[in-house]
């Protein structure tokens, strides 16, 4: 009974990381990574307790920032407050741009249908938020920071969500101070958001 109550999260070996090509910061280089991040025989299911200390592995885990251009072709993005109810409490109190989590065993079809990352990405957007309006989706990136003890057991796969209207709303009452708030002023004020969201928005937002 013991063992059917522990959380297993999605891992792959940070050596396969490290095999195909170690970055620090941000990769846009997707098809670089993923077919074998994601291929069935690379992947596990491990105890989160063991590996949230372990930086043998990284756990795999889907970062999704929703971006909306107004009629003028301006952009702002999706931001909030970390509450203190969150699962990762070395985040907490943290603004981010960034909505996902974990990926489970529980994700896993039965049958083994499916697409386990897929399925856990959508039961997080459906447990944090809503999405109240029409958006197209793409991967857009790698997220590696292995300068902070969250980071160096984590590897975020970012993706970018285009909404038609800026209609998202927070389901979860830990996620604080939510909305939609221009980029300039996203990247003038970068000091209070966690590293995964500065690493995001001076890469894909920043001056090119």
């Amino acid at each position: 009974m013991i063992e059917t109550s522990i959380e297993r999260v999605l891992v792959v070996p940070t050596a396969l990381f490290r095999r195909l090509g170690y970055f620090q910061g941000f990769s846009s280089e997707v098809d670089r990574y993923l077919a074998e991040l994601f291929d069935p025989q690379n992947v596990s299911y491990r105890p989160r307790g063991e590996v949230e200390r372990d930086p043998g592995f990284k756990q795999l885990i889907p970062y999704v920032i929703f971006r909306h251009c107004d009629p003028q072709g301006r952009e702002n993005v999706f931001q909030y407050t970390r509450g203190t109810g969150q699962g990762e409490g070395r985040l907490h109190r943290k603004r981010s741009v960034g909505i996902g989590g974990h990926i489970s065993l529980t994700d896993v079809s039965p049958d083994g249908v499916g697409n386990p990352y897929q399925e856990g990405m959508r039961r997080e957007l459906e447990e944090e938020v809503e999405i109240l309006t029409p958006y197209t989706a793409r991967c857009v990136g790698l997220i590696n920071d292995d300068q902070t003890d969250v980071g160096r057991v984590h590897l975020g796969v970012v993706h970018l969500f285009d909404v038609e209207k800026p209609a998202v709303r927070p389901r979860e009452s830990d996620i604080l101070e939510t909305g939609f708030r221009p980029v300039p002023e996203v990247l003038a004020d970068l000091s209070g958001f966690e590293t995964w969201s500065q690493i995001c928005l001076r890469a894909l937002f920043g001056e090119k």
